[in-house]
């Protein structure tokens, strides 16, 4: 998933598609599920502290529109961002540019939506 090429070519369903990322997303989704099925038995985090499950199900407009550029920036980009973050190691300029314009768009969400109740 650090390899642009390989996430676009994924993304590409029209030309030279590339279903290999499914199985990284299926394992994902099951180790995701694992680790939502334990923390469920459980009345406190595993240090002790008090656990917070978020309850939230609705689906707010907020959301939606983090979606929608989320989406974009991995379709434009190929990267999200933990794989942005290994490439940026590797020393990739464009993961540089994306990991920048990732914590810019960080800034202006803190900036605008801290404490909006559609957020929480």
């Amino acid at each position: 998933m650090s390899n642009p090429e390989k996430v676009l070519s994924f993304l590409d369903i029209t030309g030279a598609w590339d279903p290999s990322l499914i199985f990284v997303m299926v394992g994902a989704i099951v180790v995701g599920l694992g680790g939502f099925y334990l923390v469920s038995k459980r009345s406190k985090a595993f240090f002790g502290g008090a656990l917070h499950i978020p309850t939230r199900t609705a689906v707010s407009r907020p959301l939606v529109i983090g979606s929608l550029i989320f989406g974009a920036g991995w379709g434009i980009a190929g990267f999200c961002p933990g794989p942005a973050i290994v490439a940026l190691g590797a020393g990739h300029l464009k993961a540089l540019i994306f990991v920048l314009a990732m914590l810019a768009g960080m800034a202006l969400c803190n900036r605008f939506f801290t404490g909006h109740k559609n957020l929480v």
